[in-house]
């Protein structure tokens, strides 16, 4: 269905309200703790209480991938809004001050009771290698009651984190949120987030790349090798390309891809001097994609602001800019 009205936001968001507790770590301490060195794994409260005991100093930044990648955006100058579940407590007005402080709409209720605001546990090794330990705590009870309707079909853009597909009830609020934002005609993006989300839920990521229902699908190269089942790079492309209008494939130091109605697009990765840590280097690659996308820029050149975005956050600790982006990107592009 076509446009009735025109969009008030560029970007609206669903995804996990969790704040990222960051510490530098030793190569010993995450087998001494048998973390999954490189990866993600969800943990319950009990566990994330144990590995917080266990952590060097470390220091809170509000984070979750989908927050992340508008926390991006807005930087540079993009109108965002975002839609998420935090719990009445400390660490849920912090989540809410620091989306609010950088001037992202985000106004879901909190949830009283237990469980807590969700925390990422996130040990940085010395050659910059996030290992991310996640409690989801109140976020992943996002209901699908909690949704504003008429914010999402406000949207130019609804953009949609993988991690949050793994929980019963905010899946449900997605759905539910696809159906919304396409009856308003606006483009549905979605990021993969990790591996193990689409190893557990293959079939409805591939029922959505059947149904058309993807206008712009993010994976890394480890995820586009899961979804396909196709370990060659170039095989796993021609698996989706086809599939999705757009698609965009980044592969670390290796640049990355993008492929929309037919057009093929790479670029390099944008050099770094020393890579301090890379937790949010793939929210970053999106929101800059993104914020060529929302703009019709050419599709190399909304590849670029990704690498330029990506090659920012991983030159310091934190997945969000701290950088002033938009002259970054004057300078760059």
């Amino acid at each position: 269905m076509p446009e009735t009205t025109p969009p008030r936001y560029d970007v609206i968001a669903i995804g996990n309200a969790v704040v990222d507790v960051i510490a530098s770590c030793e190569e010993e301490l995450i087998d001494e703790l048998q973390l999954n060195r490189g990866g993600m794994t969800l943990i319950d409260e009990a566990r994330a209480d144990e590995l917080y005991e266990a952590m060097p100093p470390a220091r809170e930044i509000s984070g979750g991938s989908a927050a992340n990648t508008l926390a991006g955006l807005a930087t540079l100058g993009l109108q965002c809004a975002f839609i998420g579940q935090v719990a009445d407590d400390q660490l849920g007005k912090v989540f809410r001050h620091d989306m609010r402080a950088t001037g992202i709409d985000f106004d879901t209720p909190a949830r009283d009771g237990e469980p807590a605001t969700g925390r990422v546990l996130i040990f940085v090794t010395p050659d910059g290698e996030r290992t991310m330990n996640t409690f989801l705590g109140a976020g992943q009870f996002l209901p699908a009651a909690a949704l504003d309707e008429d914010l999402i079909a406000s949207g130019a853009i609804l953009y949609l984190e993988g991690y949050l597909w793994d929980p019963e009830e905010p899946r449900r609020a997605m759905r539910r949120a696809i159906e919304v934002a396409r009856e308003a005609g606006r483009k549905v993006a979605f990021t993969a987030s990790e591996s193990f989300v689409i190893d557990r839920h293959r079939d409805d990521f591939h029922a959505m790349i059947e149904d058309g229902v993807i206008d712009i699908l993010f994976v890394n190269e480890s995820e586009l090798a899961t979804l396909t089942g196709e370990d060659d790079f170039e095989t796993g492309l021609a698996a989706v390309a086809g599939k999705v209008p757009v698609l965009v494939a980044t592969r670390s130091e290796k640049g990355a891809v993008a492929i929309a109605h037919g057009e093929r697009a790479e670029v390099a990765a944008v050099p770094v001097i020393k890579v301090i840590d890379t937790t949010g280097a793939g929210d970053q690659f999106a929101a800059g994609f993104l914020s060529g996308y929302a703009k019709g820029e050419p599709l190399t050149r909304c590849l670029k602001r990704g690498a330029i975005c990506a090659s920012e956050v991983i030159a310091h600790y934190g997945p969000r800019p701290e950088a002033d982006m938009q002259a970054l990107m004057e300078e760059r592009l």
